[in-house]
């Protein structure tokens, strides 16, 4: 099974995305989906995480402003996400963490 993550964009602050992370197989199989992103000089940080109860957790800076979900009867995970800043520019990974798996990244930037 393969990730391909997607959905990634210019965007003014305070816009929003909502990224997909599609799976080649069953994504249902593969359990915990996490989203991490690397901003631009910066090392890859953790951003959410959905397991297959579709329990989330969030990284405290993103907390209230994005909502990952899952839908497990079309192989994807989304991450939705309002209110950007600029911090929030990046490179977005989707990532099956019993599998260590990473997809590709897509890239997002938030910029005026």
């Amino acid at each position: 099974v393969q990730l391909q993550a997607s959905g990634g964009g210019l965007v003014q602050p305070g816009g929003s995305l909502r990224l997909s992370c599609a799976a080649s197989g069953s994504i249902a199989s593969l359990g915990e989906i996490g989203w991490y992103r690397e901003p631009p000089g910066k090392q890859r940080e953790f951003v959410a995480v959905i397991n297959s109860g579709e329990q989330t957790s969030y990284a405290d800076f993103v907390r209230g402003r994005f909502t990952v979900s899952r839908d497990n009867a079309n192989n994807a995970v989304y991450l939705q996400m309002n209110s950007l800043y600029s911090e929030d520019t990046g490179i977005y990974y989707c990532y099956a963490l019993t599998y260590r798996l990473w997809g590709h990244g897509t890239q997002v930037t938030v910029s005026s």
